[in-house]
């Protein structure tokens, strides 16, 4: 009788030690899982407090790029990168006129009647009927050319494959490249993760460069001497996130800020100064795992966003 008894005691034992690893095995499962007390949800930052959006949503226009890359605008005309085209088109919508291209557009840049294009990293000068004026190659095989900004004397190209910005005349003659390293060591130089580096002209024709990798937005002067910077990093409303943001950013004509993040997507106004602003669009507005869309803005304070994942222009007009 002992033995029988602890023969029915092991097989007792062993169907529970049987259950707790089918218990265990189980929870592992995606739908049985445990809920993590430590995991970050990002579902939580989402949901914008009403009171900061200062823009609404008033029309938008499909279009017809099947691989959409940039945007920009030049009084009246928007002009749309893509699909180895350049379209202008009118603030209304209505399609102009169409510019074909060697190659896929990086990204564009007007200045009064040029128009700038990226293609296989070089830079193509063309005038406003579409012909080809000149083309200056990159100086490197390394190049990645992912923004162009021009002004009277100079024209900018954001190189993110070298982390630099070089500056050329309209001649298409390099003047120099500078790479944001500030003496002092306050910054690093561009910190770049990925391809996205961007920069711009305020209204007041200061430089600015986004360094993403800092979270920051940097001041140079033409000849590349940074003069002052602004930086805000976290996941809150008023900040920067992820790796390398802001992807994309422009000016209003008020020299406010104006910012695109991917990763979690929402666009944003900043005050000359770097404060936070307000918010254009949240991201309950865009594709989830979606992309960064590329911003532009008009004579009159709406703001442009060229939307690559729903292949549409947004029109984000202020508030009244």
């Amino acid at each position: 009788m002992k033995n029988k008894g602890i023969v029915i005691f092991l097989i007792v034992l062993a169907v529970v030690i049987v259950a707790i690893i089918a218990g265990d095995y189980l929870s592992d499962k995606p739908n049985k899982a445990r809920p993590n007390p430590f995991e970050f949800n990002v579902d939580n930052f989402k949901m914008v407090d009403s009171t900061l959006i200062h823009f609404m949503e008033t029309r938008n226009y499909r279009i017809s790029f099947e691989t959409p890359t940039a945007i920009t605008i030049s009084g009246e005309k928007i002009y749309l990168a893509g699909d180895n085209k350049i379209q202008v088109i009118g603030l209304d919508g209505n399609l102009h006129r169409e510019i074909g291209l060697a190659g896929m557009p990086q990204a564009v840049e007007v200045f009064g009647e040029n128009i700038f294009v990226a293609v296989n990293n070089a830079i193509n000068l063309y005038n406003e009927t579409g012909s080809l004026l000149n083309t200056w190659p990159m100086i490197t095989d390394s190049a990645l050319v992912t923004a162009i900004a021009a002004s009277e004397t100079s024209v900018f190209v954001a190189d993110a494959g070298n982390r630099k910005v070089h500056r050329y005349n309209h001649d298409g003659l390099l003047l120099k490249s500078f790479d944001g390293k500030a003496d002092e060591g306050v910054l690093h130089g561009f910190i770049i993760p990925s391809g996205f580096f961007d920069l711009d002209f305020n209204p007041d024709g200061d430089l600015w460069v986004v360094n993403p990798g800092m979270h920051s937005l940097e001041n140079y002067t033409e000849a590349g001497n940074l003069r002052e910077h602004w930086n805000n990093t976290g996941i809150v409303i008023e900040g920067f996130s992820g790796c390398c943001n802001p992807a994309h950013f422009t000016f209003l004509p008020d020299g406010r800020f104006v910012t695109s993040e991917k990763g979690l997507i929402r666009i944003k106004t900043y005050k000359p100064s770097g404060e936070f602003d307000g918010v254009v669009a949240a991201p309950v507005k865009f594709t989830e795992d979606g992309k960064a869309p590329d911003i532009a803005t008009d004579a009159t304070g709406n703001v442009y966003a060229l939307d690559f994942d729903k292949k549409m222009i947004r029109v984000f007009e202020p508030k009244k």
